[in-house]
């Protein structure tokens, strides 16, 4: 397991012992086996540094902000540390760097203050492939007299019918929600050319990249995006939520808050007192990433150059393990796949594949893999109006694994393996 493998443009090979070997919960066994974690899109491993920053911060820095002591001090310190890590990881400016308990509740906040800007009759534009996460908090503005139109999909590939979603974005259109990659189907989505839409009628886009941020470099300069969210315990950190904002429009729209909470952004946002142990996490995890990209390129200079060093490497690793488990898949008799399978359009999608086989309910299969010690879900993962646009709600859904660069080629076979003996009894 510790033949370096996959070359990324400029990189040395990953090294997956080194990689693993950062992961202390991979040694947990199950039945005398190592447990195969292939449930990575419901929340990743953490590496031992994300850990020894929480053990740290709660040592030597546990207090609230901005008292005249030490520990607070140095509660103020590292959460100013930790923007400037998300603001690499964003490609933003550090006051453009939002902490929050989850994506979730971040988006219903924020929703809630954009729907003070918003009247009867204006228009928000969702999507069927999206985790509900980003089309719940927006209904919600329903109640106000706000228009939520929902762009449909293209079942054949599970791909986002651009057609229908441009029909959609009118003049009446104030803001378009979207997800950068599907949590079911791995479908990435053309957020640069669905924002240039959306900004050409003046709407304001919202864009959901808690399943796309572990699989690919997020760059939101690039994106023109409003706003970003997305959720470090999906990239190797602890259970929290990030947002980015424009500046513009977080010292603009006006957060619900306390009375005494600051005014000031990027703060205002931050609603009641955080988890400070957890965001001293999050910067841990940036960091893990970046280490992991100068270990592939030693010439990394930046965090945010080494970053991008780390998704050269990981993604298309990350693909021969896609196309190795597609190429297993397709030999198991009843099977059907959800979305992209051309390996030609692997660029369209992450390593997250989601599948049926026959008629088995998706979670006799996940407890067969699961005393077989190997992870992973079932369900619809509040993906809800995708699960019942493709017309599996009813039957349990559909059982979901989800490759990230620590999996590896071995846990591949042995899931394939099982599967087959699932499909043989």
């Amino acid at each position: 397991m510790s033949t370096p493998v996959m070359h990324g443009a400029g990189n040395r090979p990953l090294d997956i012992a080194w990689v693993r070997g950062q992961f202390p919960s991979l040694k947990v066994e199950v039945g005398g086996k190592p447990a195969a974690f292939l449930d990575g899109p419901a929340g990743t491993q953490v590496p031992r540094q994300v850990m020894d920053a929480i053990q740290n911060y709660l040592t030597n820095a546990n207090a609230n902000t901005y008292g005249a002591f030490a520990t607070s001090r140095r509660t103020n310190e590292m959460i100013s540390a930790v923007r400037g890590a998300m603001a690499d990881f964003f490609n933003c400016a550090a006051e453009e760097v939002v902490f929050g308990q989850n994506m979730t509740t971040i988006t219903l906040g924020l929703a809630r203050a954009m729907g003070r800007e918003l009247k009867a009759g204006d228009e928000i534009v969702v999507t069927t492939l999206d985790h509900d996460a980003n089309v719940g908090p927006w209904r919600a503005l329903e109640e106000k007299g706000v228009v939520v139109r929902q762009a449909d999909i293209r079942e054949a590939d599970c791909t986002l019918d651009l057609e229908d979603l441009e029909k959609k974005i009118t003049a009446k259109t104030k803001i378009v929600a979207i997800g950068y990659a599907s949590n079911m189907v791995g479908t990435i989505n053309p957020v640069a050319q669905i924002t240039k839409m959306a900004h050409a009628v003046g709407a304001l886009v919202f864009v959901d990249a808690v399943h796309y941020a572990p699989h690919g470099l997020l760059d939101v300069l690039a994106l023109d995006c409003d706003f970003l969210a997305c959720s470090p315990y999906k990239f190797f950190g602890p259970h929290m939520g990030t947002l980015y904002g424009k500046k513009e429009h977080l010292e603009r729209l006006k957060p619900y808050k306390v009375r005494p909470a600051t005014n000031v952004s990027p703060e205002c946002w931050e609603t009641g007192t955080q988890v400070h142990e957890l965001i001293a996490g999050i910067g841990a995890a940036v960091d893990y990433i970046a280490e992991l990209g100068r270990w592939c390129d030693p010439t990394a200079k930046t965090r945010r150059e080494a970053l991008a060093a780390a998704f050269r490497t990981t993604v298309p690793y990350e693909r021969t393990l896609l196309t190795k488990l597609l190429d297993g898949l397709e030999t198991l008799q009843g099977i059907q796949v959800f979305g992209i399978t051309d390996r030609a359009r692997f660029d369209e999608r992450c390593s997250t594949i989601s599948f049926r086989i026959g008629e088995h309910n998706p979670t006799e299969i996940a407890t067969f893999l699961a005393d077989r010690g190997i992870f992973t879900w079932d369900g619809n993962f509040y993906a809800l109006n995708l699960s019942e646009r493709l017309g599996v709600e009813q039957k349990g859904g559909v059982l979901r694994v989800g490759l990230v660069h620590y999996n590896t080629a071995q846990e591949v076979d042995r899931l394939l393996e099982a599967l087959h003996e699932f499909a043989a009894k």
